[in-house]
């Protein structure tokens, strides 16, 4: 069960950061999502992987699980949703304002002649 878990957190963290460094702005999106759920898992996997254990320790239970990861995860689970709606808010601005989701423009003109030498 830990060995799954803990590949599962590395498969996201992986996905996640080599979608971060993409140069579109959907795909960091996604990435960072990704990258954020890896986290809620591994926060999640630090209060004990225990099937059927109760939250709190009471008398005559020898094993129970940690609820403060748990609460921990829920938060950070709304606060990754708003935090991906505001960054999707953004990101559309940005495209909508100058019509292509590059996230690194260049600024000088020699260099934005080449970027487009080199998609054409």
């Amino acid at each position: 069960m830990e060995f799954l878990v803990a590949s599962a957190i590395g498969i996201l963290t992986a996905a996640g950061i080599y979608l971060v460094l993409r140069l579109r702005t959907f795909p960091v999106i996604l990435g960072m999502s990704l990258l954020t759920y890896a986290v809620n898992v591994f926060l999640f996997a630090s209060g004990r992987l225990v099937i059927g254990a109760p939250p709190i320790l009471v008398d005559g239970v020898e094993t129970y699980t940690d609820p403060l990861p748990q609460a921990l995860v829920l938060t950070a689970i709304v606060i990754s949703f708003g935090m991906t709606a505001v960054v999707v808010m953004i990101a559309l601005g940005a495209y909508l304002s100058s019509a292509d989701d590059k996230v690194n423009d260049p600024t000088d003109p020699e260099a934005q002649a080449e970027a487009e030498e080199d998609v054409a």
